[in-house]
């Protein structure tokens, strides 16, 4: 049904739409703009037993996507300068490993993990806000509906690797500040917004492919149909014929007769 498609589409839009504002409220977290972003965060934790820290050193300190933040009425505050690839590293990012949990000293493994999240953050972001331009190219076409199911797949897959990096690093991290005894937690809004915007590009992806695939069957029966009407006027030429033929036979028989 043509119909079917625009709406499909629509609905897939709004959805990329809704996961792309997802992605912005993090990847903005840590960067001083205000709330909303100011209430997000992917790990808490307490950092009183480390002596010596540098101008980064909060307590309890929060990081987020841009920075390392302080904690100020349930919110971010005094974060600390802003960078790219802002990595996951207690002893680099507060300048001692004084009183950091031995966990994080002499590894890398925390290091990476965040580093590969902060990139694929940007990779997905980059792949969404794509598909969602090309996506008013399903609103009228089926070729525009499965370039974009291409595009929101690759979001997908993006997300899904960033939501699974993001689960690991901070899980490990909580449960190593907790056993050293110091407090810490996940930040939910940033779980929320990271797999919440995973669900959305999962189901934008399946509408966009299933739009595309609205009105073949549709097409294949007006194709089938044109080629058997031809067949039937290719049957009628060749039934003249034969009929051309036979009156021409009796025409000579008669002749004969008369002769």
């Amino acid at each position: 049904m043509p119909i079917a498609r625009p709406i499909l589409s629509l609905a897939a839009l709004l959805l990329l739409a809704g996961g792309i504002v997802m992605e912005f409220l993090i990847v903005l977290s840590g960067s001083h703009v205000g709330s909303p972003t100011n209430q997000v965060y992917f790990l808490q934790a307490a950092t009183g037993g480390i002596k010596n820290g540098n101008s980064q050193y909060q307590n309890p300190a929060r990081w987020t996507y841009l920075s390392v933040c302080g904690v100020g009425n349930g919110l971010n505050q005094n974060c600390g300068p802003t960078h790219a690839a802002q990595s996951f590293d207690p002893p680099l990012n507060f300048g001692t490993t004084t009183g950091v949990p031995s966990a994080f000293i002499g590894t890398t493994r925390y290091y990476l993990l965040s580093r590969f999240t902060w990139a694929f953050y940007i990779v997905a972001l980059f792949f969404a806000v794509m598909a969602f331009f090309l996506g008013f190219l399903a609103l009228c076409t089926r070729l525009g509906a499965y370039l974009t199911g291409m595009m929101s797949i690759l979001a997908l897959f993006f997300q899904t690797l960033t939501a699974a990096l993001m689960t690991a690093w901070t899980v490990l991290a909580r449960n190593a500040f907790q056993s050293n005894g110091q407090t810490a937690f996940l930040g939910l809004k940033a779980y929320a917004f990271t797999w919440g915007a995973m669900g959305c590009f999962l189901i934008a992806t399946i509408l966009f492919c299933v739009g595309g695939s609205v009105g073949k069957k549709d097409n294949y029966q007006q194709k089938s149909g044109r080629t058997s009407y031809f067949g039937r006027k290719k049957s009628t030429r060749s039934t003249r014929s034969r009929g051309s033929f036979i009156d021409s036979e009796s025409q000579r028989r008669v002749k004969d007769e008369y002769e």
